[in-house]
């Protein structure tokens, strides 16, 4: 059964939009009298003010630059319709039906503060969009972040008004045959509703809410992974001990460390597990210090969190409309810095996710260093045993994908642009930064796959000896789909397999660990 989501004006987590995103609940307007009332209130009082001749920023003036040109009283009326026309200009890939619809979820909690002069029914509209999954063909390029995502909005506008593409069951379609095969009559915008839906963070925000939850799950792979990698090394488990972590405190570091420690079975610097070789005291950092590199992730996703939940139930397009005074209030709220500076510091922790673990699959593949594996991890025992490089390309291609997520963290927020007669003259770059977070995600994704089954490759060529019941479970989970590497064949089969079992949550347990965010204290 769908979980319901309610719109109540009420703060929503970056959980519940992702589930609406995926299609696992689905957003209803509260019915409220009350909360509906508030919502008409700030439509009504804007009307009252129009009524009495007051100028309203984009309402009966120009945009942007041109707040300077007032509009004549019977020409207001087309101002919502002519915003959306002419932002009509975005550019690059489609954003995908999952990512549309975490745009449309993050704009519909947006107004739902009342804050922004729009009626009900807009918002009903946009449950009615996400519930029968008829969703914006959003053009991925053409937002600076400020004044919010202007031109990907208007592709939102365009879906509920019945004009350029929508998806419906996995095709682009007319967005007009597609409210009509919907049983959805397009909508007619009152004044400032439309800059209202578009004037807003709802873009980054929402593509950055999907990165986030990726991003979380890859924290507790990293973990799983590096359990493996010690194990096949014969890695020392006394680096995961838990005074090490409790000496310097961070939460998320020493919270790794236990993961890795139960994953190993909480093995102990004395367990006669301990490695094929003692040659070692301390093994390379890569393994040594993974608690170090994954814990930077866990301890920023609060402020991640918070950053990105914020910004998606906030206020954040211009003017406001006090719903309780109507007085029209003129700032710049649109603005994405926030989102914009917790996405650079979340790709950037990504990003050495996939550094990290791509250093593991070195090593293991690395005769000078995997303590008696076969070099590339051979698995061919027969006389031609010579003319096979099992995971030689594997390595290679893991090492590349690590280096484009690197090459993608140059914080897209020091990059602003004056733009549109230099009033937006200092922008956010916000949707850059959520863009490059999802394609850094997306990478240590593939990266954290090539490792999976190398890990899986090493534990075959063990025997299985002297592993921790999280290398079993998912080396036990990878074979039910993928066969041991025993002669040279493609492995890109394999790595869309293991990415699947990832992205099902099906690779041998779960991949959510809990993660204490209180105080700590130095012993």
């Amino acid at each position: 059964m769908t979980d319901v989501v309610l719109i109540d004006g009420r703060r929503r987590t970056i959980a519940e939009i992702v589930a609406i995103a995926e299609g696992r609940a689905q957003p209803r307007l509260d019915p409220d009298p009350g909360f509906r009332a508030r919502l008409s209130a700030g439509a009504e009082q804007l009307a009252r003010r129009l009524g009495a001749g007051e100028v309203v920023y984009g309402v009966n003036t120009g945009f942007g630059d041109s707040c300077v040109t007032a509009v004549a009283p019977e020409h207001v009326a087309q101002m919502p319709i002519n915003l959306m026309r002419f932002h009509g200009c975005g550019t690059g890939r489609l954003l995908d039906e999952v990512e549309a619809a975490a745009v449309v979820a993050v704009r519909l909690t947006a107004l739902a503060g009342g804050w922004s002069g729009v009626r009900p029914v807009v918002l009903e509209h946009l449950c009615a969009l996400l519930e029968r999954r008829v969703l914006p063909c959003i053009p991925a390029e053409g937002s600076v972040g400020a004044s919010g995502d202007l031109t990907p909005l208007s592709y939102v506008v365009a879906a509920l008004v019945g004009e350029r593409e929508c998806w419906s069951k996995g095709q682009v379609v007319a967005a007009a045959a597609a409210l009509q095969a919907a049983g959805l009559p397009a909508l007619t915008l009152a004044p400032k509703e439309s800059l209202a839906l578009m004037n807003g963070t709802s873009v980054m925000v929402g593509l950055g809410c999907l990165g986030y939850a990726r991003a979380q799950r890859l924290g507790r792979l990293c973990a799983a992974i590096t359990a493996m990698a010690s194990d096949v090394l014969g890695g020392n488990p006394g680096h995961f001990d838990d005074r090490i972590f409790a000496a310097k405190p961070h939460p998320g570091q020493r919270a790794c460390a236990r993961w890795i420690r139960e994953d190993l079975g909480g093995a102990g610097a004395d367990d006669p597990r301990r490695g094929p070789s003692q040659e070692r005291i301390q093994d390379r950092y890569s393994v040594r210090c993974a608690p170090h590199v994954i814990g930077v992730l866990l301890d920023a996703l609060p402020w991640i969190r918070e950053s990105l939940e914020i910004e998606a139930n906030g206020a954040n397009d211009n003017p406001l409309i006090d719903p309780d005074t109507g007085e029209v209030l003129h700032g710049g709220n649109f603005y994405g810095g926030h989102a914009c500076f917790a996405l650079d510091g979340l790709k950037t922790a990504v990003a050495n996710l996939a550094d990290l673990v791509d250093r593991q699959i070195a090593q293991v593949c690395n005769p000078d260093m995997n303590h008696g594996l076969p070099a590339n991890l051979v698995g061919r025992t027969g006389p031609d045993r010579a003319a096979h490089h099992g995971f030689k390309a594997m390595q290679i291609a893991s090492s590349a994908l690590a280096a484009e997520a690197l090459k993608l963290t140059m914080p897209a927020s020091v990059f602003s642009r004056s733009t549109e007669c230099h009033n937006q003259d200092k922008v956010s770059m916000g949707t850059i930064a959520a863009r490059d977070c999802l394609r850094i995600v997306e990478l240590t994704e593939t990266v954290a796959a090539i490792a999976v089954l190398t890990m899986a490759q090493a534990v075959d060529l063990r025997g299985g000896l002297r592993c921790g019941p999280r290398t079993l479970a998912m080396h036990a989970a990878v074979r039910a789909r993928v066969a041991m590497v025993d002669a040279d064949r493609r492995m890109d089969h394999d790595i869309a397999a293991v990415l699947a079992m990832l992205r099902g949550d099906s690779l041998g347990g779960s991949l959510t660990g809990s993660l204490p965010m209180g105080e700590v204290d130095f012993p």
